[in-house]
């Protein structure tokens, strides 16, 4: 077996917060490796229209954007690679990492790690669903990365707790009607939450209602859903469908060593950087950012990761 690679600086996922990472690391002569993981480019690559990302006055589409950002990465001499992370021991001053299963995996040791891994949003699964939001006719997981899409225009909300009713409310800002399907017959949001989707005229919320169906070839035309109790079946009239029903973030492989909340999520244990219970492992992104969850931030946070890990090797005398 050959022995394990050494690195300044392993980065470990793809998306906007990876990339940055990798260009700050990059210019500051850390010779960032970055690992693409199993989604290359993160949640973005299921985006096809992206408008609020600064310095793209037109838009563009998300693919496009995480080749953007992936070549600016490379122009800067990042090792970008395929595979993902499979194992991690980082119970000591060397960070072991295992890339690859079996007999073919390589072991890695970084002076540094980034953790960029990202969240996955949770899906209903319907096969309609799946369909529409991969050709990008009308499915989203992000109110606000694609409610302006939908100004006037009628939408339905599946969710029933605090994210479900903070999207329902800025999607009513925008759109005309939003009726928000909820499958018991009350809430798992706050009251404080539930008071405020109640009080504002255009949302209208059927308790007791799942989705059957999202109506459409190439776009959202309808979606039918039942009343559980009943089994009525009702088409509603929509053109956009949000589903609010939480994020997995993808960090069950650093259990062991990172400190993480209830739900998964990366401890921030020092607020305002980002900095984790690990000396020398840094949270950037998704991973850790359970409550802005958008692009631009996320590449903020990759941007403070690259910084306070050069800080880190300085402070050791590293680089």
């Amino acid at each position: 077996m050959s022995s394990p690679e050494l690195v300044n600086c392993l980065i470990i996922g793809s998306g906007p917060a990876g990339f940055t990472a990798a260009i700050y690391a990059a210019r500051a002569d850390m010779k960032p490796v970055l690992y693409q993981g199993a989604q290359p480019g993160g949640q973005l690559m299921e985006t096809t229209d992206v408008d609020n990302f600064p310095g793209y006055p037109e838009g563009i589409n998300g693919p496009q954007m995480m080749m953007d950002l992936e070549n600016q990465a490379k122009r800067f001499d990042t090792d970008v690679r395929s595979g993902w992370v499979t194992k991690v021991d980082f119970s000591g001053d060397i960070h072991k990492v295992w890339v690859g299963e079996g007999d073919s995996a390589s072991e890695i040791h970084a002076k540094t790690v980034i953790i960029s891994t990202g969240a996955s949003a949770k899906w209903l699964g319907l096969e309609s669903e799946i369909r529409l939001r991969d050709i990008g006719g009308g499915v989203s997981a992000c109110a606000v990365c694609d409610g302006f899409f939908y100004r006037g225009q009628d939408v339905v909300i599946v969710g029933a707790g605090d994210s479900a009713c903070e999207e329902a409310s800025y999607l009513a800002k925008l759109c005309n009607k939003v009726t928000m399907l909820v499958r018991r017959d009350e809430m798992r949001a706050s009251k404080a939450m539930q008071y405020r989707v109640k009080g504002i005229d255009n949302i209208e919320i059927l308790y007791n209602t799942e989705t059957v169906e999202v109506i459409g070839d190439e776009a959202v035309e309808a979606v039918k859903v039942k009343n559980n109790i009943t089994g009525d079946e009702t088409d509603l009239i929509a053109t956009g469908f949000f589903v609010a029903i939480g994020h997995t973030p993808n960090t069950l492989i650093f259990k062991d060593f990172l400190e993480l909340d209830d739900q998964g999520y990366i401890v921030q244990t020092h607020p305002g950087t980002s900095l984790t219970n690990i000396e020398g492992v840094f949270w950037s992104g998704d991973c850790a950012d359970k409550i802005y969850k958008q692009a631009v931030t996320a590449a903020g946070s990759g941007c403070m990761a690259a910084l306070d890990a050069e800080r880190y090797l300085a402070a050791k005398g590293d680089h």
